[in-house]
Order: C-alpha cells, then sequence, then structure tokens
C-alpha cells in the first residue's frame, strides 16, 4: 500500500499541510500575543479619555453609521482617528490575518473532512485514514490544534481586545468591501468569550464548550478521534516506559490532545461516567497537571469542576491518600536517582565499555529521573489549587531537587553524545575487533606449525588447523547480518575456552594470552553489534522536556544564585538549555514533513524565545563580573597611581600600594573563576559591556545640559571615568580570554550611535531635544553670548567672560574620542533637520496665511522690480514694510540663530576631527582626501560630457565614502543638503526683509566686526550669516540670487540716496549689508565676482576705507 505520507498521496499531504498550518498559526499567535498594542486595552483612564471615542467593540456593529457620524461631526476626533490608524493599521492587518488564518484552518478541515466523505480522495474514507498509523496521528493533531489555537488565543488575546482590533480593522481596511472577505465569521468565531486570565477571574458558563463548537464539525469525526485516543497508543510511546507506573508519562502528549478533544464533545465530560472513569484511570490515574502544549499547563482540578462525570472519576485520583502516596514516592526516587546520576558525573566514570554493558540500567535510571522531574515540576507550578495542601511538595523541587534538573540534563547530554559517537564508527570498530581475532587466531595457528617459534610449545598439527579455521571463522563474519554474526561470535567465544580447558593450554601463558585477547575482542565485537539507533530515539522520548517551556522559567533565580555561588554550575545549565531546544521538534515535526515554507519564522520564535531565556538567566555572569570590574575602575582610577617609566628608588615605596593592588589582584581573581563558566559555555562576552558603558551615554545626553561653568569640569571627571575604562578593559582582557580594547571601542560607538538615532527619531520627539532649549548652556548661547569669529570662542554679553571656545570639542575628543565626537555632529545634524522642518512650518503659517502680510510683500516686490533699478525713495519705501512686518521676526530670528549656532558648532567639531585625524591616523587621512577629489572630479566630468562614467543608483560608494568623510571632518557642514523642500512664494524678499531688519540692532567694531548695539536686544552676527546662508542653501539657487540681487539693489539705492547730501556719508545699515555680501563669499568660499554681479566693485574696495 502507498506510504499515507509519500508525496504522490494527495490525502496524505493535504492532512500533512493543515497540520503543519496548525502548528504556524499557533506560533504566530504566542508571536504576536506579545506585541498586543496597550491602547487597545484601555486600562487606564488617560488611554479611554483620548481613545474611548475611536476604538470600538462590537458594538458597533449594531449602528457603525451612528459612530461614524459622531467622529464626522469633531475635527480633532478626525485627526486622531487618522494618526491612530498610520500608527496601528500594521500591528492590526497582522493580528486579522492571524484570527483569518484559524477560520481558514477548521474551514480547511472541514472541507477535508467532506472530501473524505464524498470519495474525492481514492480508496480512501475517514475509517481507511483512522486504520493507517501516520493518517490516525495527523487527523488527531488537526483537531487537537484547532481547539489549542482557541484556548491560546482566549488566554493570551482577551476577547475585548479581539473585538476592538477586528473593529479596527474592519474600519480602516479596505479589504473589507472585497466580495471574498469573511470577516463576519471571523467575527462570530472570535468574539468574546468573557473569559480572563486574570487571577481570581470567574469563569464564564459553559466554557470553553460553547466557545469550541462555534463552527460546527463532523460529530462522527470528534467521536471516532476520541475513541482512537481512548483505545489506542497512537504514538507507540509505551514501547519506550516498559514499567507500569511510567505509563501515565508515555501517554502524556495523547492525555493533553484528549483534554482538548473532549470539549468538543461535553456529553462525555459531563455525563458519561464510564468513559470518563476509563480515561481517568489510563492517563490521570497519579498526575492532574498537564502540559497541553509547549509548556502551556492545566489543572485538571479546576479545568473539570463544573462537569459532573469528570469531576467523580478524578477524585480517586485526588484523594489525600493518594496524592500522598505519590509525592512521597516522587520524592524518594527522586533522591535514590540523584545519587545514580551524581556517580555517572564523576570523571571517567562513562567509558564506553561500562556504557555498553550497561545500556538497559542506564535507560532505566534515565527513565525514573525524568518521570519524576516531570511529575514534581508540573505539580509544583503556580496553577491555582495545585499547591493547597501539599506545601511539602513544593519545597522539595524548589530547594532539593533543582540540581537534579541539571544532573540529568548534563549526564543525559554526555550519554546521547557518547552513543552517537559510537553509533558513527560502530561499523569502523567491528571491522577493527574483527581483523584483530582473526589475526591473534592466525598468529597461534602459526605457532603450532612450528614455524614460529615460542617457547616450550610443541608443533601441532590438529590444533593449527583447528585455529585457522577459527580465523577463516571470524573474517567470515558479516557486519549486515548482525543477528547471524551475533549468534555466531557467542559460539566462537564459546569454543576458545573448550580449547583451553580441554588442550591444556593454561600452562603456557603467552598462548593463554592470546586466547584471551581474542575473546576480548568478539565480546566487544558482540557490544559493538548491539549499539542500535533505537537506543538513541528512546533517549530523545525519555529526555522530552518541553513541558517546561514556560515553567523552567519559575527556576531562573534559583539557577543564577547557583551560578552566583558556583560558575561551573554553568555547564549543566548548558545541558539544560540543549535539553529544551530539543522540545523545538514537537511544533516543527510537521512542517518539516511538508516542506513548509514556515519552518524559517516557527523555529526563528521558539528559538528566539529560548535564546531571550538563557540571556535571562546567564546575565548574572556580566552582573557580577562587572561588580567586580567596577571595584577595580574605581581602584585604578582614583587609588592606584601608574607607575613612570622612569622611577627613582626611593619613591618606589609610594608607587608600590600593596593594598590596593592586592584588592585588584583578589577581584581580578574572581572575575576570572566567572569567565571559566562562561568559556565552558563556549558563549564571548560581546554586549554585556552594556552594563557599565550606558554611563557614557548618559552623560553624552547630559552634555548640552550642564552649566557653561560647569561643563569643562565635568568633561575632565568623565574624561578621568573613561580613562579608568579604558585601562581596565585594557588590564582585564587577558583574564576573561577576549578582545577587551576592541569590544570597548565597538559598543561604546555602538551605544553611542544607537542613542543618536532613538535622539533623532522624530514620531518619538525624546526629552533631550525637549529640553535642549530649556538648559542653561543652550539659552546663554540664543540669548546671552555672542561668537567672536576670529578668536572661535562664546562669550557673555554682560560679563564679557568666556563661556566655551574650541577648547571644548579637543577636550569631548580626549574624553569620547572620535566615536563621541562624531555621535555629537550628527546629532547636532538631526537637530539642525528639526529645526528647518519647524521653520517650514512657520513660515507656511505666519506668512503664507496672513493676509496683511501678503499684501505689504506684494506691494514691496512691486516698488522694487526690477532688481537692477535704483528704487526712488528706497528708505520710506524699505522700513515701512519692515515696520508692516515687525511682529513676525521674533521667531524668525529665533529659528535663523538656533540654525547658526548649531553649523557653527558643527564646523568647529569638524575642525576638531580632521585636525585629529591628520594627527593620529595621516594616511587615511590623506586617502580620503584623494579618493573625495577623484570621485568629485569624475562626477564634474560627468556633467560636462554625459557619456563619462558615473556612479549608478544601486551603487553605495558615495554614501559610504560620506561616513567616513564626516568622520574623518573632511567635509563643509554649510554645503550640506538638510532637507527637501517645494517652492515658497515670497521667500527670496522674506528674508531680505528680515536681514534689514536686524541690521540697527547691529553695529560695526574695527576689531570684531559687527556686534550687538544693545545686550537688552541680542543679536549674534556669525549665527544669523550662517543660519541665513544655510536656510537659502536648501532652496533652488535662483532664490539666493535674487536674495543676492535684492540686497545689492537696497545698498546702491541707499547710497544713491545719500550722495544727495552735503555730506556724503555711508549709512550703517549699508555697511552692514556689504559685511553680509563679504561674509557670504568667504564662508560659501565663492569668488568675490559673485557679489560684485550685483554691487559695483569700487563701493566695497573703498567702503572699509571710510569706516
Amino acid at each position: 500500500m502507498l506510504d499515507f505520507l509519500a508525496e504522490n498521496n494527495l490525502c496524505g499531504q493535504a492532512i500533512l499541510r493543515i497540520v503543519s498550518c496548525g502548528n504556524a498559526i499557533i506560533a504566530e499567535l504566542l508571536r504576536l500575543s506579545e506585541f498586543i498594542p496597550a491602547v487597545f486595552r484601555l486600562k487606564d483612564r488617560a488611554d479611554q479619555q483620548k481613545y474611548g471615542d475611536i476604538i470600538f467593540d462590537f458594538s458597533y456593529f449594531k449602528g457603525p453609521e451612528l459612530w461614524e457620524s459622531k467622529l464626522d461631526c469633531k475635527p480633532e476626533l478626525q485627526d486622531l482617528d487618522e494618526e491612530f490608524r498610520e500608527n496601528n493599521i500594521e500591528i492590526v492587518t497582522r493580528f486579522y490575518l492571524a484570527f483569518q488564518s484559524v477560520h481558514k484552518y477548521i474551514v480547511d478541515l472541514n472541507r477535508y473532512l467532506d472530501d473524505l466523505n464524498e470519495g474525492v480522495y481514492i480508496q480512501q474514507t475517514l475509517e481507511t485514514v483512522l486504520l493507517n498509523e501516520d493518517g490516525k496521528q495527523l487527523l488527531c493533531e488537526a483537531l487537537y490544534l484547532y481547539g489549542v489555537m482557541l484556548l491560546v488565543i482566549d488566554q493570551k488575546i482577551e476577547g475585548e481586545v479581539r473585538e476592538r482590533m477586528l473593529v479596527s480593522y474592519y474600519r480602516y481596511s479596505a479589504a473589507r468591501s472585497s466580495a471574498d472577505s469573511n470577516m463576519d465569521d471571523i467575527c462570530k468565531l472570535l468574539r468574546s468569550t468573557g473569559y480572563s486570565s486574570q487571577p481570581g477571574a470567574k469563569r464564564p458558563p459553559n466554557y470553553p464548550e460553547s466557545y469550541f463548537q462555534r463552527v460546527p464539525i463532523n460529530e462522527s469525526f470528534i467521536s471516532m478521534v476520541i475513541g482512537r485516543l481512548r483505545s489506542d497508543d497512537i504514538y507507540n510511546q509505551v514501547s519506550a516506559y516498559p514499567l507500569p507506573e511510567h505509563r501515565s508519562t508515555a501517554l502524556a502528549n495523547q492525555a493533553a490532545m484528549l483534554y482538548v478533544i473532549l470539549y468538543f464533545e461535553p456529553s462525555i465530560l459531563h455525563t458519561h461516567q464510564a468513559k470518563m472513569r476509563e480515561i481517568v484511570d489510563k492517563y490521570f490515574p497519579d498526575n492532574w497537571v498537564i502540559s497541553i502544549y509547549m509548556g502551556i499547563t492545566v489543572n485538571l482540578v479546576d479545568a473539570w469542576e463544573p462537569y459532573k462525570a469528570a469531576k467523580t472519576a478524578l477524585n480517586n485520583t485526588l484523594d489525600l491518600s493518594n496524592v500522598r502516596e505519590q509525592a512521597s514516592r516522587y520524592a524518594t526516587v527522586s533522591e535514590r536517582v540523584h545519587a545514580q546520576v551524581q556517580q555517572f558525573l564523576k570523571e571517567g566514570y562513562l567509558r564506553e565499555e561500562m556504557v555498553l554493558d550497561n545500556i538497559p540500567k542506564l535507560l532505566n535510571c534515565l527513565r525514573d529521573c525524568n518521570v519524576a522531574i516531570r511529575w514534581l515540576m508540573l505539580h509544583t507550578a503556580d496553577s491555582g489549587n495545585a499547591q493547597k495542601g501539599w506545601p511539602f511538595i513544593l519545597l522539595h523541587i524548589k530547594t532539593q531537587n533543582q540540581d537534579l534538573l541539571h544532573d540529568v540534563n548534563k549526564s543525559f547530554l554526555s550519554l546521547q553524545q557518547m552513543f552517537k559517537q559510537m553509533l558513527s564508527e560502530k561499523q569502523t570498530k567491528w571491522e577493527h575487533y574483527k581483523k584483530e581475532g582473526s589475526e591473534r587466531m592466525t598468529e597461534l595457528a602459526d605457532v603450532f606449525s612450528g614455524v614460529k617459534p615460542l617457547t616450550r610449545v610443541e608443533k601441532n598439527e590438529n590444533l593449527q588447523a583447528w585455529f585457522r579455521e577459527i580465523s577463516k571463522q571470524i573474517l567470515s563474519l558479516n557486519y549486515d547480518d548482525s543477528t547471524a554474526a551475533g549468534r555466531k561470535t557467542v559460539q566462537l567465544i564459546q569454543a576458545l575456552e573448550e580449547v583451553q580447558e580441554f588442550h591444556q593450554l593454561e600452562s603456557n601463558l603467552q598462548v593463554c594470552q592470546f586466547l584471551a585477547d581474542t575473546r576480548k575482542f568478539l565480546h566487544q565485537m558482540i557490544r559493538t553489534i548491539n549499539i542500535k539507533e533505537e537506543v538513541l530515539i528512546t533517549m530523545q522520548i525519555v529526555g522530552d522536556l518541553s513541558f517546561a517551556w514556560q515553567l523552567i522559567d519559575s527556576f531562573t533565580s534559583i539557577m543564577q544564585e547557583s551560578i552566583r555561588v558556583n560558575p561551573s554550575m554553568v555547564t549543566k545549565l548548558r545541558a539544560t538549555f540543549l535539553k529544551l531546544a530539543s522540545a523545538l521538534d514537537l511544533p516543527l515535526l510537521r512542517i518539516n514533513q511538508a516542506n513548509s515554507p514556515d519552518l524559517l519564522s516557527v523555529s526563528q520564535y521558539y528559538s528566539g524565545e529560548l535564546v531571550s531565556y538563557v540571556r535571562k538567566v546567564l546575565q548574572i555572569i556580566p552582573e557580577s563580573m562587572f561588580t567586580s570590574l567596577l571595584k577595580i575602575i574605581k581602584l585604578q582610577t582614583h587609588d592606584i597611581i601608574e607607575v613612570p617609566t622612569r622611577l627613582d628608588k626611593d619613591k618606589l615605596r609610594d608607587y608600590a600600594q600593596l593594598g590596593p593592588r592586592y584588592e585588584v589582584a583578589k577581584l581580578t581573581h574572581a572575575i576570572s573563576i566567572f569567565t571559566e563558566g562562561i568559556l565552558m559555555m563556549k558563549t564571548t562576552l560581546v554586549g554585556i559591556i552594556k552594563v557599565t558603558v550606558l554611563l557614557v551615554c548618559v552623560y553624552l545626553i547630559a552634555f548640552l545640559i550642564w552649566n557653561p561653568s560647569e561643563l569643562m569640569p565635568k568633561l575632565k571627571e568623565l574624561g578621568a571615568t573613561m580613562d579608568g575604562f579604558h585601562r581596565s578593559f585594557e588590564y582585564i582582557q587577558d583574564y576573561v580570554n577576549i578582545y577587551g580594547l576592541k569590544i570597548w571601542q565597538e559598543e561604546v560607538s555602538r551605544i553611542i550611535n544607537y542613542n543618536v538615532e532613538q535622539e533623532s527619531y522624530w514620531p518619538f520627539v525624546c526629552l533631550l531635544w525637549k529640553n535642549m532649549y530649556k538648559s542653561p548652556l543652550p539659552i546663554s548661547l540664543i540669548g546671552m553670548t555672542c561668537h567672536i569669529d576670529q578668536l572661535n570662542t562664546w562669550y557673555d554679553m554682560k560679563t564679557h567672560q568666556e563661556v566655551t571656545s574650541s577648547r571644548l570639542f579637543s577636550e569631548i575628543q580626549t574624553t569620547l574620542g572620535t566615536f563621541g565626537l562624531n555621535g555629537l555632529d550628527r546629532l547636532l545634524c538631526f537637530m539642525i533637520v528639526k529645526e528647518l522642518q519647524n521653520f517650514l512650518s512657520m513660515f507656511q503659517k505666519i506668512i503664507l496665511r496672513d493676509r496683511t502680510v501678503q499684501d505689504t510683500l506684494k506691494t514691496l516686490m512691486n516698488a522694487v522690480s526690477p532688481l537692477k533699478s535704483i528704487v526712488a525713495n528706497s528708505n520710506k519705501i524699505y522700513f515701512s514694510a519692515i515696520a508692516k512686518t515687525q511682529k513676525i521676526w521674533t521667531a524668525y530670528l529665533e529659528a535663523i540663530m538656533k540654525v547658526g549656532q548649531m553649523q557653527i558648532l558643527r564646523q568647529q567639531i569638524a575642525n576638531e576631527l580632521n585636525y585629529s585625524c591628520r594627527f593620529d591616523s595621516k594616511h587615511l587621512a590623506a586617502a580620503l582626501e584623494n579618493l573625495n577629489k577623484a570621485l568629485l572630479a569624475d562626477i564634474e566630468a560627468h556633467y560636462q560630457d554625459p557619456s563619462l562614467p558615473y556612479p549608478k543608483e544601486d551603487n553605495t560608494l558615495l554614501y559610504e565614502i560620506t561616513a567616513y568623510l564626516e568622520a574623518a571632518g573632511i567635509h563643509n557642514p554649510l554645503n550640506k543638503i538638510y532637507i527637501t523642500t517645494k517652492r515658497l512664494p515670497y521667500f527670496p524678499i522674506v528674508n531680505f526683509l528680515f536681514l534689514i531688519a536686524q541690521l540697527p540692532k547691529l553695529q560695526y567694531n574695527k576689531n570684531l566686526g559687527m556686534v550687538c548695539r544693545k545686550p537688552t536686544d541680542p543679536v549674534d552676527w556669525p549665527p544669523l550669516v550662517l543660519g541665513l546662508l544655510t536656510l537659502l542653501k536648501q532652496f533652488h539657487s535662483r532664490y539666493t540670487e535674487q536674495f543676492l540681487a535684492l540686497i545689492g539693489q537696497f545698498i546702491c539705492s541707499t547710497v544713491e540716496q545719500c550722495t544727495s547730501q552735503k555730506i556724503p556719508e555711508i549709512p550703517a545699515d549699508v555697511v552692514g549689508a556689504l559685511l553680509f555680501l563679504e561674509d557670504y563669499v568667504r564662508y560659501t568660499k565663492l569668488p568675490r565676482r559673485v557679489a560684485e554681479a550685483h554691487v559695483p566693485n569700487f563701493i566695497f574696495d573703498e567702503f572699509r576705507t571710510v569706516l
């Protein structure tokens, strides 16, 4: 008959795909349950008030038009609704697809059953499939997995949350209008059941049977599946557990399936006492807490409370004398087998000969251990009534048997690895023993032939012929026919014993030795031929730990304390973690058999969960190590003085510092012990540095929030701390067998870059950005300081004291290194982007939506057109426009000044980075500069001649080289395009008006240039120029041309008006405008003719002579 799971068996492949899909759906539901947006729970009052009017349960479907009309009446609710949709549509869609998969699963299963009944699959009916071993397993699993899905959904995703998600998807998704949408069916299946997983919550009536019956399933199919589960050992597990007291453990997976499937036919639970008694006697005679799927536990005391027949049948199991007997038995067993397991773990005990001679004994010990562990772990779990009246069980497992779990797993792992190795070498060793035995017999034949001399051995042709025949018989043994070979080997051993006895060969020790060696080789052949894969399969079945997938978490604190006391405990934990990894076989088996593409996704989910748990447990190692390392850092930083290269003899005692150095040695030894445990675990320390280097991140974020007077001392303090960290990592790396400095640099760089990205993620405007301009330093920079360009220094306007200078960035470079300074530069870059975006919003709001301002700008445009002409009565026209737009300049000035100040900071950072790069890495700096020039030359040549090459869109060269250039300070922040922009009407003339509106607040100083006229009305010249320059750079170059033309027209018109006076004098505003053009040309590194195109060159040449 055709194999049921063969690829060309459509009937088998169809049900296999359904079951495979079921396991994948459960994994997706478990994954999604960890990402439920908190807002859908509406737990706190703030969420209820904010979102209560836009998040609906199924009451929405009674009158959707009414609810939508309420939203339409309130624009603020519409905006909130749209924002909520954008933020949550992706996750809501993911949940809906998972819910849809559950409905599709049961629809597919029902269709498969209908096809079986209608004869679609030739020669296959429901009865014949249930007769097949694989078919029986798959049909039972298909119904069981559907039940598990429903239970998982109700436990992990509350009913109200499901309803709100489904309604949100219905409202926000266009898919609801499609003809094939089955939204109604999904809503009927997954509407709230009233069940709550919260402790103390009351169980709804008829739950979960009413929930399970929402989609009808063929009753005869359910009945037949229950019949098979009651009567058959569908997975043939009993053979792995021959002892009768282990039967309930052998059938544990089947018991879990039966528990779930009985809810599809609740009449058995209610009234069929005989059937329930049979089920309890077979599956639950000594246990009442079961694992139904990947560690999800159920306590039958609570679960079967509402069902009369089930409750009555379970009473015998729950009888206090039976409970006491079971607890005592498993406590006794655990103590007995623990002693045996500890014996196995002794060095040199598990040898190959010992294992081969004691396979049954070892397997029995493993069975007893795992059965005891399973019972004790399940029945001491936090599952309601399971602990009432039996506290000694909990005490037993938590205090005494925690070691048993790890010892058993370690011995299991050792045995498994040894057996796998023996199995792989089985034939090679067998052939080797056969060859050795045959050669020994041949040599003895030669001895008795008289050819090979041996002391006191006479020639004996009969023995010679006999030994040659034995040698041939040994060589004739066939590995492939293990049964015949084993029988014949036993006969050969017996014959060798007889020949030694009857031919008086005991007198010759050498002959006896040959015979003994041959018998030994033949014994080894028998042992080796008995190494069978069935033993490994039995070990895998017996060692199943999937029931502890969630329960193991309750042991975390005990495990961590064990590691803290004894770091070598990690090796035992490793065995437990590997054992837990084998639990992945359960959900992945069918997915793998079906060659489903879900294999990767499902395995990644469960593997990720296991990795997270391993990290959680092992976090105690880095915590303990870094507690010691922090003490070392403190000693290295504050107590131990670094020994100079040259030292006077009389000062040697001062530098000895025996006390602190002894303390460092003691702490180092403690760290090395933990490292031993980690190396046993075969893991690395990458990532754990975050525990301490997080301080760096805090310092970096707080950097711009300190008072300027405290900034340099704080940086020096941070520099000392960082140097202590650096020296400690350099010191400790040999003791922990890692590249400490490499990890130090990589992790500090990663943390700084991560925090910069977090700060710059606009949807979550962070605390730093909110506080940045409320802190002392930025306020003083914006309002109370001026920047002297020649000195590259900021001064306080009132006290004339230095606030900060380029030395600040040298100190940051010394303290945090290149990655710290580069991270600060990137942060400033993101802040400029945000400020420019805010500026554009402000421009739209206060200029383009203000009718008065627009009329003023339109009148001014008409008055100055064309731009090459001289404006008559210019003073009146310009100052009239300034007066009418006075109210907009305060916000405008603040935005421009912020951008300008940050550009100055970026320039200073670039200078410092470039200086340090040229000093520390001159070859890198030279290579980057040359590559940059070559690339720019090629790009310019391409634009001159498009036939020449240019980097393609998918070529990342330009993007990658930019990161290097910025890290090396080989870039000009003023040339950077920060944002994409659209055309803005009146933009050049608004900026021109803004500039001439600020000029009266400034005056020219021969030593310092343009400075603020009044401290009460502060305007800082360099940030003003750089802010305007940066702003214009974001738009098309014609805006800059118009802006410069307007300034040139203003200068020419004002100068023209001045020449009519008796004593012509250049007005201060014209001087300011000319200085702006000079500075513009200087900062942009453009030729002077750009400005001379709008202002005659003689004015540029002469205006400084009259100042």
